[in-house]
């Protein structure tokens, strides 16, 4: 008799349909190809000069940017192990707010040398074993990195001076401008704990037409829009916000009325008007002065607004809806009546302004807790302006990191140098197989400076070879200096912070980072060298992926929907 083996692998184990990857079948190399093809689409978009990507949604909106969290946002990712280096960026998102680009792309480069490594014949835990003890020795390193820190949170120079390199690198030419505004509406909004600073007090309005240079900050909250009635202004007012329409109630079922005579019509609407006309005299007997509505306000009901004297003014989207009670102090009503004392808000300033032909209204507090400062921004086209509210995002969020810790570390790819040259010097020291993982780690640093002098149109072989030669020296005359435990001038030492110079002003590719003031934030390249190795671990430790049945019936070809007719 006959054993009858099963002819695929777990034949007979799993249901009919699974899918079924093994690290014999070079799932491991797949996975890191997968990862790297992504990592690919965004490195080009890194720095300064990197370059923007038009994506297209799957409702046919266009994106066009170089922000790699906004891109991997909009693209539908399914591979499983390309999905873990995207969670990776996303963390890095809602962490630090910047930095997304440097997880992904330092994350395919560890991966691209892993492999090179497993090739050579390491086995796999060695190579996970190696980037551990490495990353420990990178954050270590980047501690000891630092050359600059925000000293005072208050100061506009100071604050300017950590937010400038974060939005260059989104709005090259344009950083400086950025950052002093942005600076200027965190200071207008700060509360005296800086710790407790909140991202969401600080609002961005768009508004087409004029160029950049227009743009301004507008102490308060900012609709584009104004007040629907005749009142335009109120100082020091009680405010109400109300969830539904500001119209009389519509009966649930339909009647028919027989009107005899017109006098019959006549009280027919009067009553109608007199119960509206009740309700916004209580408005006004209970202190309001200001109506925000979150749905339609009607004809009838604005005349009686105009006539007792409130403002009225629409805000359609119930997320606004929802920051606004939240500065003013009101509870949303989802009934049309005075609300109670508890319920209303109460706002300082509420004032009609115009910006570039648009008139928009504002809302502003002069109270501490409940500060908010809105940035209209200017642009020809929309998605200038989705960019620029992009970078002023990332460069709120680092204002929140510093609050954090006030750390600077040179950039231009220039910490990204002297990483190398400590994490190789740590491998050489490192006995068994994994120095060569450690060296591989080091090495994949790499990608950084050369991805800045590549999309800087630099020749990227020489820029290096410059750098390489400046940390190297710079790392050899420290270990000098440690021997002889002697005390230098500062002058005297070389400088480790030369870093890619995007602009190539003296012709050489390169300048000091520290000198020239790039200067990027230690907690936030602390976070993403973390999260990259853990992502880079994550994907090399998994040796087999199972694939599940898609849920539901047989899919028709060409993923045609079968009920669809024909033309």
């Amino acid at each position: 008799m006959s054993l009858s083996m099963p002819s695929a692998p777990n034949g007979g184990l799993f249901k009919q349909g699974y899918q079924n990857y093994e690290s014999e079948d070079g799932a491991v190399i797949r996975n890191i190809e997968a990862c790297r093809a992504i990592a690919q689409t965004v490195q080009t978009s890194l720095g300064p000069y990197g370059r923007n990507k038009i994506v297209i949604n799957h409702l046919q909106k266009m994106i066009l940017t170089s922000d790699a969290a906004s891109i991997l946002r909009e693209l539908d990712v399914v591979h499983p192990a390309a999905k873990l280096i995207v969670m990776a960026s996303q963390q890095q998102e809602a962490e630090m707010g910047d930095a997304t680009n440097l997880v992904i792309v330092l994350c395919g480069e560890m991966l691209k040398k892993a492999e090179e490594l497993l090739r050579m014949g390491l086995k796999t835990s060695d190579v996970v074993q190696g980037f551990e003890r490495a990353q420990k020795e990178a954050l270590r390193c980047l501690d000891q990195l630092v050359v600059d820190s925000v000293k005072d949170l208050r100061s506009h120079p100071e604050l300017a001076k950590a937010i400038r390199t974060v939005i260059a690198s989104k709005q090259s030419g344009s950083e400086e401008f950025l950052a002093d505004m942005v600076a200027e509406a965190v200071l207008a909004v700060l509360p005296k704990q800086p710790v407790n600073f909140n991202v969401d007090n600080i609002r961005v309005v768009k508004i087409m037409g004029g160029s950049l240079e227009q743009s301004k900050v507008v102490k308060g909250m900012v609709f584009g829009r104004e007040p629907d009635g005749s009142i335009k202004k109120a100082k020091n007012a009680k405010v109400g916000v109300f969830s539904c329409p500001i119209d009389t109630s519509q009966t649930e079922t339909k009647g028919t009325v027989l009107l005899h005579n017109a006098k019959e019509m006549m009280d027919f609407t009067k009553g109608e008007e007199s119960q509206l006309e009740t309700i916004i005299k209580e408005l006004h007997d209970s202190g309001l002065r200001v109506v925000v509505a979150g749905s339609t306000v009607g004809e009838l009901a604005l005349h009686y607004l105009n006539r007792f004297g409130i403002l009225v003014v629409k805000v359609l989207s119930k997320f606004e809806l929802r920051r606004l009670c939240r500065v003013v102090g009101a509870t949303p009503l989802a009934r049309l009546g005075a609300p109670m004392p508890d319920e209303m808000g109460k706002v300082d300033v509420v004032e009609t302004l115009e910006i570039g032909g648009d008139r928009v209204t504002v809302f502003r507090q002069e109270n501490d807790a409940t500060r908010t400062a809105t940035l209209v921004i200017r642009g020809a086209t929309q998605n200038h302006l989705d960019d620029i509210e992009r970078a002023i995002d990332d460069g709120v969020n680092v204002v929140k990191a510093i609050t954090r810790d006030p750390k600077l570390v040179p950039g231009a790819g220039a910490t990204e140098m002297q990483l190398i040259e400590r994490i190789s010097a740590f491998g050489e020291r490192t006995p068994e197989l994994s120095q060569y993982a450690i060296k591989k780690y080091a090495e994949a640093f790499e990608v950084i400076p050369r991805t800045l002098a590549e999309s800087a149109g630099l020749d990227a072989t020489e820029v290096l070879a410059t750098l390489y030669a400046a940390h190297h020296k710079a790392s050899s005359n420290k270990k000098d200096q440690d021997d002889d435990d002697e005390d230098e001038d500062e002058d005297d030492e070389p400088d480790w912070t030369m870093g890619v110079d995007v602009e190539n002003e003296d012709g050489s590719g390169t300048l000091d980072a520290k000198e020239e003031g790039i200067l990027d934030l230690l907690v936030s390249k602390q976070w993403a060298i973390r999260l990259a190795t853990e992502a880079a671990r994550t994907v090399l430790s998994v040796d087999q992926i199972i694939v599940a049945r898609q849920a539901g019936g047989p899919k028709p070809p060409g993923g045609q929907n079968p009920d669809w007719d024909e033309d």
